[in-house]
């Protein structure tokens, strides 16, 4: 969620082209931009451009909707940058948001020198480093200082603030990729003592190990081990150098509330270490020290040489033109034209947010700490990248990364590669935080990173490799706290995987309904990496397993559901209320660890066709969807759209698929207008690395990658008049928007690569745009245009390879009650996912089998279908015992196997289902 590159100079420019299959991860380099950037790119302005338009504090705050803290930060960063230099806000922002900023607060308790962007838990936030003036405090650790957002300045690449009771501490930060530089003013003072504090054991997740000593008169340096990000054990050590512009005149170090004049400590899980520096207290004038920090996940020398060659000097204000024209520099690959100002920082803040992680995790010398937490070199040229939010990010944020740096993209993909050569087994990592798998969430969702990165642009890594270890994962069960795939022999051996509830650190969760479908798309994932590279016999094979998602249609609710042990679907409606205070209770009755069944739905974005098919075709899918967007943002306990949430990205352009483009642009338009306010709740839930601000710029383009894999891109409505997007490639698409920013689409054209422009009467613009450049003109009108891109033959591509024509069900559904001895009939049915009106359906029942204590009648026959559906009655006669007795059916079609069908049959009351 990489590449970087480490030579002196002025960055380094990625020489764009397409790697051929063959090559590893050897990509050829030329010498501009700032010192140490990963970027392929030359440097923009240092004043104005779009980095100007950029408000960092957005998202910074706590929403209406839980969760409704969006957990940006505020500080200081490059793109990519290792380094996020930002404050930390007391007493919420360690406890409340991930980022460790909460707009709310009053105080800041350091300036720490790594952060997360919109994480969902706390983690990084090391060596906080806070200004005091006056006597040193009594307990270092526990100091703060209030400061005022009337006093607060945000912009890229740049934080400034003033602290204390008169604000007479001026703060002023800006980084490099390796490096953070402090400008701090005292203002003059007759106290003594105008002092740093450095909390080097103060991290968002506290610290087992700390270490800190003096250096001289003009520095510091030391280590904090930290980690165990929500809870999964794993740890990160970070390195750090620091020096002063002057010298300071006294200094100390405090182990847990004991200060002392030693010039060294080591603190331990429970014993704080830290280290105060005092410079001469002036009443003439201001007061001004700067300190530049290197940092290093390998060793101190790695910190010392990062800072040597990122930031050698003391000029503060170059260092913080050169982070604004870093910015700029990539913010103008996507160049706006029009609209008003606020959507122009809306957007341009969205992008920023998209494009902060990834970060650069190698010194500036190739030097990284692998996942088997040994040091690794890579070759000149190349960046280990981590912090990789893999099931995140993989919807939106990759394809954006992949189109605007596919260099750097390319060798975020070979990262993840090197993760799995030093894991043993050599699995993929789920969630990389530092040189550890933080194994969040429950795919395997390197697949579609890998295969997003592809279809977008982004080939310089070693393709062969990657299906090579994408096939591993999905073929071979791996053991352990975080596997790869859980449940894969179960997923395999029956196509789904059953129902399951975790207790993971203690946060208990269901699953099973989602593990399935995450699982089908990561087997379309690969299929469709497979088929570009010419494997074939492999395409074909996870081509049918990317169908599995039919196994869990329910076609007696018209919805998804996850299965239960036995193949049996709950009983009852798709969604059963739960109080939100009872989340076990809530997620229990779904089987979906990021939603409830009714939000998971529509997440099959491989084969829309074929789901909008089982739905009973586009009026019936529409329906369900105009009652799921009745709110837009519900969170998981309703039935309802979860616009804050991952899996619901792509619902709004189902619409495209469902032969009603213009009810995607009037949803799409709702949520942007609705939960993107440029403020400090600025977005409708956690950001996730950039996965929320991601949706909306390719929202505000009128694009979206609907399916992982594939570069085609369904439509909606542009926001503004033109946008030119600068791929990496060099390629431009520029979409041209007519009375933008009206909602609805009345006609389009589209000139691909050098050809003419051609009426375009489709809601999707093709991968060839994307690869070939292109100029899409769409014409908006203020009243939607319910024929534009409604035909049949519109519909955006839909992949049914191996997908099974119809889907079986029950009336009643799931189970039925039946007292000892007692019977009833239910019908057995099928829904096509296609209509036909020549094949009938073979069916025969499995369990039990004839003679057995339950009786079921007929035991097989044939149902010929009428209008894409069919039903049988059979009658099931129960025993005197009390129990459970799954009744399981199989069924055929044209001589193709369809999903089995299982119903549970409790007698006496004796079992719950």
């Amino acid at each position: 969620m990489v590449v970087a590159v480490a030579v002196v100079g002025l960055g380094v420019a990625l020489v764009q082209g397409v790697a051929s299959p063959e090559t590893s991860a050897r990509v050829v380099h030329s010498l501009t931009g700032p010192p140490g950037s990963p970027l392929g790119l030359p440097p923009g302005a240092t004043t104005g451009g779009p980095a100007s338009l950029v408000d960092p504090e957005a998202g910074t705050g706590i929403g209406p909707a839980a969760p409704g803290n969006v957990s940006e930060y505020p500080g200081a960063s490059v793109p990519l940058g290792t380094v996020q230099f930002s404050p930390d806000t007391f007493p919420d922002g360690a406890v409340t948001t991930g980022s460790g900023y909460d707009y709310a607060d009053s105080e800041i308790s350091g300036f720490s020198l790594t952060h997360l962007s919109g994480p969902g838990c706390a983690i990084y936030g090391d060596v906080p480093i806070l200004p005091v003036q006056g006597p040193t405090p009594a307990d270092p650790e526990a100091a703060v200082a209030a400061f005022s957002h009337t006093s607060e300045r945000s912009t890229a690449g740049n934080y400034e603030v003033r602290l204390g009771p008169s604000r007479q501490i001026a703060v002023a930060l800006t980084a490099t990729t390796r490096t953070a530089l402090g400008r701090f003013t005292f203002a003059p003072s007759a106290a003594a003592g105008d002092d740093l504090l450095f909390k080097v054991s103060d991290s968002a997740n506290g610290s087992t190990a700390s270490r800190v000593q003096l250096v001289g008169d003009d520095g510091l340096e030391g280590s904090v081990t930290s980690g165990d990000f929500c809870g999964i054990p794993g740890s990160y050590t970070l390195h750090f150098v620091a020096r002063f512009s002057r010298p300071f005149l006294s200094g100390g170090t405090w182990s847990g509330t004991v200060r002392s004049r030693g010039r060294s400590c080591a603190g331990t899980q429970s014993v704080a270490c830290g280290a105060w520096v005092s410079f001469a207290s002036s009443s003439g004038g201001p007061r001004q020290v700067l300190v530049k920090v290197g940092v290093s996940y390998v060793s101190l020398g790695g910190a010392m040489s990062n800072l040597a060659t990122e930031d050698p000097g003391w000029n503060f204000h170059r260092q913080s033109e050169s982070a604004t024209a870093e910015w700029n520099g990539l913010l103008g690959r996507v160049r706006v034209t029009g609209g008003t100002e606020r959507s122009r920082r809306t957007f341009y803040t969205a992008l920023y947010h998209s494009l902060l992680f990834p970060s650069v995790f190698s010194d500036d010398d190739g030097r990284y700490i692998g996942f088997d937490h040994r040091v690794h070199r890579l070759s000149r040229g190349h960046v280990q990248y981590s912090n990789i939010s893999e099931d995140d990010i993989y919807r939106s944020e990759v394809p954006l990364l992949a189109m605007l740096l596919p260099g750097p993209t390319s060798q975020m993909v070979q990262s993840l590669l090197n993760d799995a050569a030093q894991t043993k087994g050599g699995f993929f990592p789920k969630w990389v935080i530092a040189d550890n798998d933080a194994g969040q969430w429950d795919g395997d969702s390197a697949d579609p990173v890998i295969a997003d990165a592809y279809a977008f642009g982004a080939r310089q890594f070693n393709v062969k490799q990657a299906l090579k270890a994408m096939v591993h994962g999905a073929t071979v069960p791996e053991n352990g706290l975080v596997e790869e795939r859980a449940n894969l022999q179960a997923y395999v051996s029956r196509g789904w995987v059953p129902q399951l509830t975790y207790d993971i650190t203690s946060y208990p969760y269901t699953d099973g309904g989602s593990e399935t479908l995450e699982y089908s798309l990561d087997d379309f994932a690969i299929s469709r990496l497979a088929a570009a590279t010419g494997e074939t016999t492999v395409a074909a094979s996870f081509a049918r397993r990317s169908q599995n998602w039919q196994n869990l249609f329910d076609p007696a609710t018209g919805y998804l559901s996850a299965r239960q042990g036995d193949g049996s679907f709950p009983a009852g409606p798709a969604f059963q209320p739960a109080s939100p205070s009872d989340q076990l209770q809530g997620v229990a009755q779904q089987g979906f660890e990021e939603g409830n069944a009714i939000q998971y739905s529509f997440d099959v974005p491989q084969n829309l066709a074929g789901l909008v098919g089982l739905m009973g075709g586009n009026a019936a899918a529409q329906g369900k969807l105009d009652s799921f967007f009745t709110h837009l943002n519900a969170t998981r306990f309703a039935p309802y759209d979860w616009a804050g949430n991952e899996p619901d990205e792509s619902a709004p352009f189902v619409y495209d698929y469902a032969g009603s483009p213009w009810r995607t642009q009037s949803v799409v338009r709702r949520i942007m207008a609705q939960l993107y306010p440029l403020a400090p709740a600025g977005e409708p839930g956690e950001d996730d690395l950039g996965a929320l601000s991601s949706w909306y710029v390719w929202a505000a383009l009128g694009l979206y990658p609907e399916t992982p894999g594939a570069a085609d891109l369904a439509m909606t409505a542009p926001l503004f008049p033109r946008v030119i997007v600068t791929e990496g490639s060099g390629r431009r698409l520029t979409i041209v928007a007519t009375r933008a920013p009206e909602r609805y689409i009345g006609g389009a054209s589209l000139a691909v690569g050098t050809g003419g422009p051609t009426r375009w009467n489709r809601p999707w613009v093709p991968a060839s745009a994307v690869r070939r450049g292109a100029t899409l003109t769409v014409e908006l009108r203020k009243s939607a245009d319910k024929t534009w891109g409604t035909s049949a033959s519109a519909r955006p591509p839909s992949w049914s390879s191996g997908s099974a024509p119809a889907v079986a069900f029950t009336s009643p559904g799931g189970g039925i009650d039946l007292p000892a001895g007692g019977g009833a009939t239910v019908l057995l049915g099928v829904q096509e996912q296609r209509p036909t009106t020549t094949a009938d359906v073979s069916w025969r029942v499995v369990a039990p089998p004839s003679g057995a204590a339950i009786s079921v009648a007929p035991q097989a026959g044939t149902m010929a279908v009428a209008r894409g559906r069919a039903t049988t009655p059979l009658r099931v006669s129960a025993p005197v015992a009390p129990g459970t007795y799954p009744v399981t059916v199989d069924l055929s079609q044209d001589s193709t196997a369809l999903p089995v069908m299982t119903l549970d049959v409790v007698v006496g009351g004796a079992a719950p289902r």
